[in-house]
């Protein structure tokens, strides 16, 4: 009797069982696939936005010292 089952229903148990854990692999490899672009595309806009702040640090210094520090009061709104 145990031949039976293992013979008809749980071939086809161990089958769509087989067929679930490669669909779950299919997925996974497609999430971590998606994933890995992301975090190499966000790592790019991390360097940009890095280096960007590095120039506008190099203006900040070039334009101003400490003895020449502006002070907001003193400017005239672009509407006068």
């Amino acid at each position: 009797m145990s031949d039976d089952i293992n013979s008809c229903g749980g071939r086809e148990d161990t089958v769509s069982r087989l067929d679930a854990v490669e669909a779950k692999l299919v997925f996974a490899e497609d999430l971590l696939e998606t994933l890995n672009l992301t975090v190499y595309r966000q790592q790019q806009q991390i360097e940009r936005l890095h280096q960007q702040l590095g120039r506008l640090a190099e203006q900040l210094a070039g334009n101003t010292t400490p003895a020449e520090a502006r002070n907001l009061k003193d400017e005239i709104p672009p509407h006068y």
